[in-house]
């Protein structure tokens, strides 16, 4: 049986490509939108007029707002984990707490660098993300913790980290890190999830100020001094020490290469 003639099926690809081409442009535009003006300027209306196309198009491809939302906490999930994984990626193998310290250092320089997404993840602009779809409330932890949790797995299988959790907690604060483990890594012993729970506590708060700009006035933008402190009281917690052959990571538009810095240090650094 026919199923078109060559010039129909060229026009159903032409269609096609037209389609993801204008999908990926209104992406394209509500990131910029949420980087330059957060959540406030996001509109179905600003971002069509960005695109060029009237708001009812995009109806056609995205369920409105919501719908972009969902897509865009897509992308920006997954850069956010790529630019970790990839932090964890330039330690040497067997340097575990070179891997802990960079995708931590990693999570900062990228939330610092892209307050916006930053928000939309896991900041002020968190509660209207979650409205755009049952599964925002847990991806972010289900993919940046999962991440973690596997560096974690690594300490309790080096008998690092205690496995079981502390005999003196609370029944409430008990299910409430399962409800989490089960989330992000149903196999990793509830003493690591409370362990990662424990640095998650204050590396977020940092973050948070860093974005934010908290306390500007004695910090400026430089952070970094704070970061080491707080890693060099988390990692012994952890039962590792901070490692002199750390690689750090310096996110930007290009892609990342390594170059030496001084003391033997290397760095993760973008070409601009």
């Amino acid at each position: 049986m026919a199923t078109g003639t060559p010039h129909e099926a060229r026009g159903g690809a032409r269609r096609a490509q037209l389609r993801e081409q204008l999908m990926q442009d209104s992406r394209d535009a509500a990131r910029e939108i949420i980087a330059t003006e957060g959540l406030s300027g996001f509109t179905v209306k600003a971002v069509a007029g960005k695109v060029g196309v009237t708001p009812a198009a995009l109806y056609r491809y995205f369920d409105g707002k919501h719908g972009l939302v969902r897509a865009l906490y897509g992308d920006i999930t997954t850069e956010l984990i790529s630019t970790v994984q990839t932090a964890v990626e330039h330690q040497d193998a067997d340097d575990l707490s070179a891997k802990l310290h960079a995708a931590t250092h990693a999570v900062l320089v990228w939330s610092v660098g892209h307050p916006g997404e930053f928000s939309l993840l896991m900041g002020a602009g968190f509660p209207e993300a979650t409205e755009s779809g049952d599964e925002i409330p847990q991806a972010i932890a289900r993919e940046l913790g999962g991440l973690f949790a596997g560096l974690f797995v690594e300490l309790v299988r080096q008998e690092l980290i205690d496995g079981e959790v502390d005999r003196g907690m609370s029944e409430v604060l008990r299910r409430q890190l399962v409800v989490y483990q089960q989330a992000v890594s149903p196999g990793l012993p509830l003493g690591a999830i409370s362990a990662m729970m424990h640095c998650w506590r204050q590396i977020y708060g940092l973050i948070c100020m860093a974005v934010n700009h908290h306390l500007a006035f004695a910090f400026g933008d430089d952070y970094e001094a704070l970061f080491e402190e707080m890693m060099a009281d988390l990692l012994p917690k952890l039962g590792v020490l901070p490692s002199p052959k750390r690689r750090y990571l310096k996110v930007g538009p290009e892609r990342l290469v390594a170059v030496q810095k001084p003391q033997g240090e290397v760095a993760l650094r973008n070409h601009f």
